[in-house]
């Protein structure tokens, strides 16, 4: 099955490729205060935009920022812990938080900046903030696709 004529694929820009394992296909209707579905209907999710950017803020819905910010904690815990695995270190009980914020940027248009913080209960800070590190400078997918694109901030919280 070949890919539909009007469909491109930009790599002048691609920083790396990857051989890929997965794929997650997503459908939107209606933008900001719309639906977006996943092919699979694992995900299911009603959008509005929220009243501080002017939108209606309807109740029982969700934000595209909402969304990357479960993603990326996600993805980031899931890192973690193989980071963790590779050193033979235990970071059961982890938490992370991942906090998404929207607005304009300076030369035009809207971003996106990320606040991230890992709590790991089970090792010093210093040997911690080594673990997690590594995981956003070396393995995690969210680091790789905004390291440089956007503003982002990593505090860690140790035992």
């Amino acid at each position: 099955m070949g890919r539909p004529a009007n469909q491109q694929r930009d790599r002048s820009m691609a920083a790396y490729t990857i051989k890929t394992l997965d794929t997650a296909t997503a459908v939107n209707t209606g933008g900001r205060n719309g639906h977006s579905e996943t092919t699979d209907h694992s995900v299911s999710v009603n959008l509005s935009v929220r009243k501080a950017m002017g939108g209606p803020g309807l109740p029982d819905t969700t934000t595209p920022e909402h969304l990357f910010a479960a993603g990326y904690a996600a993805c980031f815990g899931g890192a973690l812990e193989f980071v963790a695995s590779q050193h033979k270190k235990n970071v059961a009980g982890a938490t992370i938080t991942c906090d998404v914020s929207v607005g304009p940027r300076e030369g035009g248009g809207f971003g996106i900046a990320v606040k991230m913080h890992a709590k790991v209960p089970t090792l010093p800070t210093a040997e911690a903030q080594a673990l997690v590190n590594e995981t956003h400078e070396k393995v995690c997918p969210y680091s790789h696709a905004t390291r440089g694109n956007i503003d982002f901030a990593l505090d860690v919280e140790g035992a």
